[in-house]
């Protein structure tokens, strides 16, 4: 069982969607998919600077996630399609060792691809790495009060909810309060 993120040409696959590691090649076509799905992600997410929605913005964005991938922290995945279409992006984040053993799980899909349902296959797919390839012990994710689509993509994951942290991110401008899930690996 490999416990590392050694290789950039890591793919994962489940019928109609994969996942893999994030490339600075990727740059351009995510900065068109945020700008084309702005207004879908904009109530879900950080403010972004303007700069974020251009290929450089993205560029910069996909570097310090291969770095982070680089200091085992994180493990950064783009949502792809059968056809190779870049869908969004899934992140293991906040990969912790020793007792705790845990990540935190986010991720976003294109507004043109929604309810199709790559976005609970593709936490299917980042938790089966998260537990059988870094052998994590536990996976949490937070989610909007409203955002019950994402809920139930984690739900059909196996995630339950276990907490309520209130004023937890600052989205769209203002702290919001969040819904707290996790999973725990099968043999815990």
């Amino acid at each position: 069982m490999s416990r590392g993120f050694e290789s950039h040409t890591l793919r994962i696959m489940s019928a109609g969607t994969r996942i893999r590691l994030v490339e600075l090649a990727d740059a351009a076509e995510l900065a068109a998919i945020v700008r084309a799905s702005a207004d879908h992600l904009r109530p879900f997410e950080p403010t972004r600077p303007p700069a974020y929605f251009t290929e450089a913005g993205q560029r910069a964005t996909l570097g310090a996630a291969l770095a982070s991938a680089a200091n085992r922290s994180s493990v950064p995945f783009t949502i792809v399609g059968d056809d190779d279409e870049l869908l969004g992006r899934i992140t293991l984040s906040g990969v912790t060792r020793g007792a705790l053993q845990s990540c935190a799980l986010g991720y976003w899909i294109r507004a043109d691809r929604t309810r199709q349902g790559h976005a609970t296959r593709a936490v299917g797919l980042a938790v089966d790495h998260a537990f059988r390839e870094l052998g994590l012990h536990r996976v949490q994710a937070e989610t909007l009060p409203e955002n019950t689509a994402s809920q139930r993509a984690l739900e059909r994951n196996g995630f339950e909810r276990y907490g309520f942290a209130p004023e937890y991110i600052r989205i769209a401008g203002e702290w919001r309060d969040h819904v707290m899930f996790q999973v725990l690996a099968p043999d815990a």
